[in-house]
């Protein structure tokens, strides 16, 4: 029965978001949406509806946990990770500083949202474990990422790069905008407690907020079902090795270092293994279908590292519980 308890909250997470994958392909497969409602669906996910999402977490967020010793470990697998699939992408199947970029990304970008936020909330009883993990990728991740393709398309082009917009790029991407407006809301709360935004503010992003996840997935249910088929050979076993790396190189890294290097508290240790064994974010798709680089690699890694995590998340939480 412990068992089952521990196991049911990471079941329904993976549940909630196969039933909307799976809408999203049956509707295209029956010509109710097409390939430019995936890009219309993207775009507004990518760039309103995630940066009011975003917002809503950050203030509601317990501080205390996005700066706490447990964020080393976290982040720690994360940097060695992404080194290893940059590394492997660029020496083994030659792949450009785009591409690479986007391999690098898909090993390490978890997706602490739609999947991260329900698994902490019930199988780990907090939701501000997976945090630390959104901020990061928010401030630092995601701009780094766009920068690199945006960097890419200029000169694809025929623009010369600008260095002061890609030096300006974090506090013109939406998405850190929303993270680190959520973040100064929540701070400035924390030493004035009489300060909050009134309800006719947080409404309307809260309702833009709750759109982003069902449209990342329907829009990656479109991918699937519209978008080419997987490709085989090396772009195969390249897609295995980057979702292996995520699903289960990752939270072995994260589990090291919480457990032997911090010696940090055995529910601690815990939490940072289980939020590491996530998948990679859909909205890694939504930006390699944005910027046209690696569009079909990023789906089909996505799609394997879901699949390989719903079996890893369910034996991490359920063994070290």
């Amino acid at each position: 029965m412990g068992i089952l308890t521990n196991a049911l909250p990471a079941l329904q997470g993976f549940f909630t978001i196969g039933v909307l994958i799976g809408l999203g392909w049956l509707l295209a497969k029956v010509g109710a949406l097409s390939l430019d409602h995936r890009k219309m669906m993207s775009f507004l996910a990518l760039y309103v509806a995630s940066p009011a999402l975003m917002f809503t977490i950050m203030v509601q967020a317990d501080l205390s946990k996005v700066f706490a010793h447990s964020v080393i470990a976290a982040y720690g697998s994360i940097v060695i990770v992404a080194i290893l699939s940059a590394v492997v992408s660029k020496t083994m199947f030659h792949r450009d500083g785009a591409e690479t970029t986007i391999d690098a990304m898909l090993a390490c970008y978890s997706n602490a949202g739609n999947l991260g936020i329900p698994v902490a909330a019930y199988a780990l009883k907090d939701v501000t474990w997976v945090v630390p993990i959104l901020l990061v990728q928010m401030v630092i991740l995601q701009p780094v990422t766009l920068a690199v393709l945006d960097w890419r398309k200029a000169r694809l082009t025929g623009n010369r790069p600008s260095v002061a917009s890609f030096a300006t790029l974090p506090v013109r991407n939406p998405l850190t905008l929303g993270v680190l407006l959520g973040l100064a809301i929540n701070l400035i709360h924390g030493r004035a407690s009489w300060f909050a935004l009134p309800d006719f503010v947080n409404h309307p992003i809260q309702m833009l907020g709750d759109v982003a996840v069902p449209m990342m997935l329907l829009a990656f249910g479109i991918s699937l079902c519209l978008d080419p088929k997987p490709a085989k050979g090396a772009e195969q076993r390249q897609s295995w090795f980057v979702a292996s790396l995520k699903v289960l190189v990752q939270p072995l890294i994260a589990y090291a270092l919480a457990a032997w290097v911090l010696h940090l508290d055995a529910a601690t240790v815990r939490a940072v293994t289980v939020v590491s064994c996530l998948p990679s974010a859909q909205n890694l798709f939504v930006i390699a279908s944005r910027y046209e680089v690696r569009m079909v690699f990023a789906r089909d890694t996505i799609f394997r590292a879901t699949v390989a995590s719903v079996f890893v998340i369910l034996v991490a939480a359920t063994v070290l519980a």
